[in-house]
């Protein structure tokens, strides 16, 4: 089936959903209906503007050869021409199978990987980051859990990010970020190179997962801050532990027991969920491993040199000189390229 029939097909069938919804049926039925036109709708609605250039364009070429016509024609004609690529790209785009979770909020987890202090640090910086990343966005940073370390660097940070389209933006985050600089307890100047690991987890819903209570050990203890030094003298922390995938959830942000297990109940299925995905996707993954990678925690994406003032992401091989503004959220460039070449992978796998 070549690109144009595979367009009429989907003309075809919003048609007769239109005609099926219209007919007054109930039920599961019209749910299905329903939803299946939802999701055709926007595609379609792509396709008409194609076709309405391409025969925009016709009747241009057709006009040429009237005298009177030509040099409006030709205005005309170069306008649709442009356009034309641009309006078949969003089709093919539109025709893409889509990932259920991009529309999602996102949890996000930071950790320091190698390199001690130099890496909490860091951690706490990227931790930054996204805040401001999400501030530009328009989307809503929830600290879920920030445990500091001595130096004012970062243990463990979590977040919920709230907001439409959080996990399709995010999603390229996850794996290990590299920093080389000189840290600030170095009193030698030499460079040192440091790993923090970024996972970034669509947000689950109950009806997503199901846990269930016998699946589950949980241990209330007394929440410490650094240093040991008790924040309260209630058993407020809650440790969650998933007994089938041995997934442990601790957390002890808030004073209370019940907002701790919410959290860490929130927490887990989406680690959960997460893990069902992957499962689920792991033809795709090895097929897309290749192109941006996998998005692994294991993996090395970007490197962040500071005596250079570059940044680079190793999957798209992109480098931008001006680290002081990526520090400061504006990542969309290296979003934009990840999912370019995600695209472009997807539609040679398709064949559109």
């Amino acid at each position: 089936m070549n690109f144009d029939e595979q367009l009429d097909r989907i003309v075809s069938r919003a048609l007769e959903l239109e005609n099926i919804l219209a007919s007054g049926v109930s039920g599961e039925a019209f749910t299905q209906a329903s939803r299946e036109y939802a999701d055709i709708g926007p595609v379609v609605e792509r396709i008409n503007a194609l076709r309405q250039a391409e025969e925009e364009a016709q009747q241009a070429e057709q006009l040429l050869s009237d005298p009177e016509m030509k040099e409006l024609a030709e205005g005309e004609l170069s306008r649709l021409q442009e356009s034309l690529p641009e309006l078949r790209q969003s089709v093919r785009l539109a025709l893409l199978p889509r990932d259920e979770a991009d529309e999602r909020s996102a949890i996000l987890e930071i950790r320091p990987a190698a390199g001690g202090d130099e890496a909490a640090l860091f951690a706490s910086e990227l931790f930054d980051l996204y805040r401001r990343y999400a501030d530009l966005r328009g989307w809503q940073f929830s600290v879920m859990d920030y445990d500091e370390s001595e130096l004012g660097g970062l243990r463990e940070g979590i977040a919920e990010i709230t907001g439409r389209g959080v996990f399709a933006r995010l999603k390229y985050e996850s794996g290990v970020h590299r920093v080389q600089r000189v840290p600030a307890t170095e009193s030698q100047g030499r460079i040192h190179t440091s790993t923090v690991t970024v996972a970034v987890l669509p947000e689950a819903e109950e009806v997503d997962v199901t846990v269930s209570e016998t699946d589950l050990r949980i241990d209330v203890y007394r929440a410490s801050g650094a240093g040991g030094q008790h924040v309260n003298k209630t058993e407020s922390a809650v440790r969650i532990t998933h007994i089938p995938s041995g997934i442990v959830v601790a957390m002890q942000e808030e004073k209370s027991q019940h907002k701790n297990r919410a959290k860490a109940m929130k927490i887990l299925r989406a680690r959960l969920y997460e893990q069902e995905r992957a499962q689920a996707h792991a033809s795709r993954a090895a097929d897309r491993k290749s192109q941006v990678g996998t998005g692994d925690r294991s993996e090395r994406i970007r490197t962040y040199n500071f005596p250079q003032g570059r940044v680079t992401d190793h999957r798209v091989n992109l480098t931008l000189y001006k680290i002081d503004r990526i520090m400061l959220g504006e990542i969309d460039e290296f979003v934009d390229a990840l999912t370019q070449e995600e695209q472009a992978a997807l539609l040679a796998a398709q064949g559109i």
